[in-house]
Order: structure tokens, then sequence, then C-alpha cells
């Protein structure tokens, strides 16, 4: 085995996917079921120092699968279940793959389980929200990532052959923790004893057939006979809950996102990314809808497909997010920004609530709520400026609110357009964070009479000195201090530590209640980079190097 460490990929990753390039999935579509097949080219990884056998899989494996999700959700209407399994005999999939993780930087590392996570959500989201339920048909054995993968499925059918087993065993061989979410999923949703769980969780073997019925780590379990009945029996159950149409009506297709990077400037249709690398910063700049978007939503949607302005907005920006986790670790801030017409976002917003039943409509919603929660949970400091020209309202203002800081020009001799910020029903729980809360709520936490004061203005265009008030900016600064007070705050925000940094905002975003989600994305991240950071996880005797090579690691024996 390679011991090769920090290994990069081969340049920037992309995340825009096409189902005509995917190499490690296939979907096949029968009325209102579709079935995802997992079967992973070995060479098709991300980086030439590994192979993925055995359906193990990289982050180029689960971008596909993003993509997967996503088409489902816009493409499919007329599909109401979803039947993941493996294409390899006896073998459903291995998990993330050692070599790879053994190869990767720190980041990398930490971000690819965050994006699994991510994607995994998204699986549960679509059954939660969109009508479009997941179904695991384990059909062999289903190890590490690969067991957390069917853990992201309402229901699990395990293939009862005597072999096939699903196991969590990174603790034990691999000194570092199941990295997408499956020790909270065990335990909080699918409601196995905490004891049971610990046992689970350090048998390499896992759990076969009848016990992994027991302990409730799976829903079913069927000999090789009848197990494609039972697989389609209970997928039909599922579809039946369904509020999704009973055909492909209104579908759109989610074409290339058009993109140019120089290396100074990322440019979309919506969205410019610009870095200053000097600063360490990226200034990401959403550019609100024109008069082209104006009117019915679902008319829209059905003349600009993937092109109606929330649909493309939003799909840019999730790309740009990416791109920027994975591309541009050293851009440490980011700097939210948008220019328009706030009128015009309010009336996009209007013709979505107008429509809200429509599945369509529900899907794009749905979306945004994804990418916003994506910007919360990346490990960036936040920096939003109102500035005039700017169009902070509605569903553009909840960027104002994921923010760790807000500033809003006040522009005290009236010789710029006034920069405003406007609260609307969007900001009433539109767009959830992992929390469940409303970034409003997270904002002023513990003080609901702002937030309900806040609902109360919805389609009042707030000056600087009326949103400080209210507590939803963190400083009005004035015109003449405007670009000194930003430049200031870039140098001193560059001047940290980013892992202090990274720590504190996590700590400070997310009040208030915890859910399965905050859990995944607080406790399990900062757990995992500890792990991965350790010797005896990640050093040259560490667990991940010594994997398959036949030569036990070496631990240091102290608890920290």
């Amino acid at each position: 085995m390679s011991t090769r460490t920090d290994v990069a990929p081969l340049g920037p990753i992309g995340f825009d996917r096409d189902p005509s390039g995917y190499r490690h999935w296939s979907l096949a579509v029968d009325g209102n079921i579709a079935t995802v097949t997992m079967r992973v080219d070995p060479d098709g990884g991300v980086r030439p120092d590994y192979q993925l056998r055995l359906n193990s899989y990289d982050l180029g494996v689960d971008i596909e699968l993003h993509d997967v999700v996503q088409r489902l959700r816009f493409e499919h209407p007329e599909v109401h279940a979803v039947v993941l399994t493996g294409g390899l005999d006896k073998t459903f999939c291995a998990g993330a793959n050692i070599q790879m993780l053994a190869g990767a930087t720190h980041a990398h590392k930490v971000n690819f389980c965050k994006f699994t996570n991510e994607t995994r959500n998204s699986i549960e989201d679509a059954g939660r929200h969109s009508g479009q339920v997941w179904l695991a048909a384990v059909n062999g054995t289903a190890a590490g990532g690969g067991y957390e993968l069917a853990l992201a499925c309402e229901d699990i059918v395990l293939i009862d052959d005597r072999s096939s087993a699903v196991s969590l065993p990174e603790v034990a061989l691999l000194a570092v923790l199941p990295g997408t979410g499956g020790l909270t999923r065990v335990v909080d949703k699918r409601k196995v004893r905490r004891d049971l769980a610990d046992l689970f969780s350090t048998r390499t073997e896992g759990a076969r057939g009848r016990q992994a019925l027991q302990w409730g780590l799976v829903d079913a379990i069927a000999p090789r006979s009848s197990f494609d009945a039972t697989v389609a029996e209970r997928a039909a159950a599922l579809a039946a809950r369904s509020d999704r149409p009973a055909g492909p009506a209104d579908a759109i297709s989610l074409r290339p996102i058009d993109v140019v990077d120089d290396g100074r400037t990322r440019r979309y249709g919506h969205v410019t990314v610009a870095y200053d690398r000097a600063e360490r910063s990226a200034a990401i700049t959403v550019s609100g809808p024109g008069p082209e978007h104006a009117g019915d939503a679902v008319e829209r949607l059905r003349a600009e497909g993937d092109r109606y302005w929330p649909l493309a907005a939003c799909r840019q920006l999730d790309d740009a997010l990416l791109h920027l986790r994975f591309n541009e670790p050293e851009l440490g801030t980011w700097v939210l920004r948008t220019e328009g017409d706030p009128e015009a976002v309010l009336a996009v917003d209007a013709a979505l609530a107008a429509a809200a039943d429509h599945w369509l409509v529900r899907e794009v919603r749905l979306f945004w709520a994804r990418t916003l929660r994506r910007l919360d949970l990346s490990a960036r400091t936040l920096i939003t400026l109102v500035e005039p020209g700017s169009c902070f309202a509605g569903t553009l203002a909840e960027l104002a609110w994921a923010a760790d800081r807000t500033l809003q020009y006040d522009d005290l001799d009236g010789e710029h357009p006034p920069a405003t910020l406007t609260v609307a029903a969007a900001n009433g729980g539109w767009y959830p964070m992992a929390n469940g809360l409303t970034r409003l709520q997270s904002r002023v936490w513990g003080h609901d009479e702002l937030v309900g004061e806040a609902m109360a203005s919805s389609g009042e265009p707030l000056d600087a000195t009326a949103a400080a008030a209210a507590g939803l900016v963190t400083a009005a600064v004035d015109d003449i201090d405007w670009d000194d007070e930003i430049r200031l705050l870039l140098a001193e925000r560059a001047g940290y530590s980013p892992d202090a940094l990274t720590a504190m905002e996590a700590n400070l975003r997310f009040v208030g209640p915890e859910t399965m989600e905050t859990t995944l994305f607080g406790r399990l991240p900062a757990w995992q980079n500890w792990v991965f950071s350790r010797p005896n996880a990640t050093g040259p005797d560490g667990a991940l190097l010594r994997y398959g090579s036949g030569t036990r690691p070496a631990y240091d024996r102290t608890r920290a």
C-alpha cells in the first residue's frame, strides 16, 4: 500500500455533472419507482494513487450521487420512491476508500466527510419534504460508509445469505470515526440501544441477517430467492405515500452550469466570485432577478426551465460554495454582497409563495434551503455588506443573517441610493437552518420580541439606523468610515488562527435546540477533525497508513 501523504487531486475539483458522464452510477426508472445502482469504476478516482475496489468511494463518486439526487427531484416528478442498490455480486458498498483517506490532505478529508454528509442529508430531505422516499436494497456487505449510505435511506432491506453484513468498523480498524453520520443515525434515527450501538461499532464483522434486524440496524431481511420481491413490495408501499405527480408534468432538465474562471474572478450568470489572495478572502456577489423573471412562477419555470432566476441563481451559488470549499482553502473569509432591485426579489418570492403547492416550486424553495444550510455549515468567516445598490430582501436577506458579521452602509450625506434590508415572508420559515430555527431566530436567540417586530415590518425597506436598532445587522457604518472599516475587519480576520476561528464560528452559529443534523455537522466534525490530526490515525505508524499492510498500527495509549 502507498504510504504517501497529502497527495493533491489533479487540478481543481468540479461539481457539475451530467448523467452521460457518470462513471459510477446508473439510473433506471420504471413507473413511479427509480433504481439507482452503484457500480464504481475502480480507476475513476479523483487521484491516481488508489483504486476504488469493492464499490468503495471517494469524492468523485459522491459528486455523481449528489447529481443523481438533484436530478431525480427536478427531472423526475413521476418518481415517488427510489431503490438504492449495489451493482456488484455480494457487495453493496465497502465505504470510503482507505487509500484515498490515507493520502488525502487534512482539509480534503474533512471537506469530503462534510460533503458526503450533506449528500446523505439531501436523500433524507427528499423523503421528508419532496415525497421521494429512498430505500436501500443492501444486496451484499455494507461496511463503514457503505452502511452509512444505507442509513440515509428511510427503509433498509438486507439480503440474508449468511455472509452479507452491515458494519461500522472504523474505530476498530482505522482509529477514526464513521465519517458520514453512522454513529448518530444508528442511535438518533434508528433508535438502536446505546449499549448495542457501542458493541456494534467495535465489532469489525458487524451484524448479519437476523441479528441486524433484531438490533434495529435494518428494517427487513430476505433470502436471495425473495430479495427482489421484498424490495419491490416495500418500495411500492413507500411510493404510495407520495404527493408527487403521477406523470412527468412540468419536469425540467438541469443543464450544465456556465462558468468562467480566470484565477482572479469566477463568473456565472447571476453569481460572481472575486478572489483576493493577499487578503485571503473571496467576495461572492449574487445578482438579483430582472424584469424577465417576473410573473407566475410555474409559467416562468415552464418557459425558462433551469434558467429561471431563483433556480439558476441557487445552482450557481451552490456550485460556487463547493468550489471555494475544496479548491480555495486558504481564502478563509467570504464577503457576501448582492446587487439589483429589492422589489424584484420580493416579486419573485411572492410568485413562489403563490404557487407553493406546485411540486416544482416546492423543489426550488427546498433547494434554496439546502444551499443556505451549506453556507451556514461552511468553515469560513462570513461577512455580509449591505451597500447602495444591493438587494438584500426576502430570500436574499437570508445572506445577511447567515453571516458572522453584517455591516450596513449609512449614507449620512444622501449622495448614494439607500442601502436597505427588507424582511419578508420568506424569512419566517421558508429556509430553516440545521437547528430548525430561522436565521432571524438564531440571530436574536432569546429575544422573540425582536423576531416578531422584524416580521411585522415585512416589505418595509429598513435603512442602516432602523436595521441596527432592530438587531438585524451588526453595525451601521457611515459613508466616511465604510472602506476603512471593511479593510480593518478583513485584515483582522486574516490575522487570526483559522483553526480558532472555525471553532468559534461553529459554536456561535447554531444556538438553541440540537437536532440530528446539528449533531452530524457539529459534534462529528469537531471530533473527526481532531482524530484526523492524531498520529494514532494519520501518523506514519497510524491505522490509516498501516491498513492493508499486514503490520499492526502503533498507538499512543494516552487518553487526551
